[in-house]
């Protein structure tokens, strides 16, 4: 029997509502060689951390998870084209499911690397996701529109639900926001934040005794 595909995996949670149309699986890829200057998931950048999990796996939990309850799945990091076998291996069972079982979900993805690249290296992957939104982090360009971090980032849409759900007025509808999950003694911060907002968080925490140590945007 064929071993199956495995991802080396930071983090996976639902619901998330920030990243995205609707209720959302969130799943961030470990590992990645961009840093961007200021990113605040440094915490994703090291290959060798996170854990390595089975991309059926993964699939089952965000089918156990959601349910038909599922708006989309958004897939960040780290970086998911540095894995790009597991990601093709989830977007394939993801896709196998949804069709399946007759469901109406979007696949979304972030990635580092400019669009272009994208289109010359890995055209296939980009055939089963719905959108994504490409390019680096830029720290001192202006912040980006929603879902994204900094002005050059854009939104793509890759499909008709795709279309339908992040092209034009779609996207423009949604309200930029953050999101705070608890899990295994850790504090989640997930979502694109403001320029400063985490300088002023820990500020905000300093002022009432609370310090915030092993942060991942420092």
């Amino acid at each position: 029997m064929m071993k199956p595909v495995t991802l080396r995996l930071n983090k996976a949670h639902y619901p998330v509502t920030v990243l995205g149309h609707g209720r959302r699986a969130g799943i961030w890829f470990q590992g990645c060689s961009i840093r961007c200057r200021g990113c605040v998931s440094r915490d994703t950048w090291e290959t060798g951390e996170g854990a390595e999990i089975a991309a059926p796996d993964v699939v089952a939990w965000v089918r156990d998870k959601a349910g038909t309850g599922l708006d989309g799945v958004t897939f960040s990091g780290g970086e998911p084209f540095e894995q790009p076998l597991a990601l093709q291996a989830l977007l394939d069972g993801l896709r196998q499911w949804r069709k399946r079982a007759g469901l109406r979900f979007d696949l979304l993805c972030y990635s580092g690397y400019p669009l272009r690249t994208l289109r010359r290296q890995h055209a296939g992957l980009l055939g089963k996701l719905d959108a994504i939104i490409p390019e680096p982090y830029v720290e001192n360009l202006p912040q980006g529109g929603i879902w994204r971090g900094s002005a050059n980032q854009t939104l793509v849409p890759l499909s008709p639900l795709g279309e339908e759900r992040y092209g034009g007025k779609g996207a423009m509808a949604a309200e930029k926001a953050m999101q705070v999950a608890v899990e295994n003694g850790r504090v989640w911060m997930i979502g694109i934040p403001g320029r400063n907002d985490m300088a002023a968080l820990e500020a905000l925490c300093a002022a009432r005794g609370l310090t915030l140590d092993q942060v991942s945007w420092r």
